[in-house]
């Protein structure tokens, strides 16, 4: 991907969630509600402090992560859907 995010904003893909339910139950399409658990795509440097100091980011490529339910904002690069979100909108990481 030809996208870096600045300071401490994340860009994630949503997982794609089960379209059946665990009884065999088949969800439509305009039911489901969209995921809240995506896949790290990119990620920028961080964040500065007070004194200009750069704040590692937590999250890395490649990890599962949780947000809520309105963050961030729905772009399309490259034919994909992705989300950019501060880390701060990030909930926690899945596994």
């Amino acid at each position: 991907m030809k996208f870096r995010p600045l300071q401490d904003r994340v860009v994630v893909k949503r997982v794609e969630e089960e379209s059946k339910t665990a009884g065999g139950i088949i969800i439509p399409d305009t039911a489901k509600e969209k995921p809240q658990e995506a896949e790290v795509v990119a990620v920028g440097p961080g964040a500065r402090d007070d004194k200009g100091a750069l704040i590692a980011m937590d999250v890395k490529v490649g990890d599962r992560v949780l947000f809520g339910k309105w963050s961030g904002t729905e772009i399309t690069l490259e034919g994909q859907d992705l989300l950019i979100m501060k880390e701060s909108d990030i909930l926690g990481v899945v596994g």
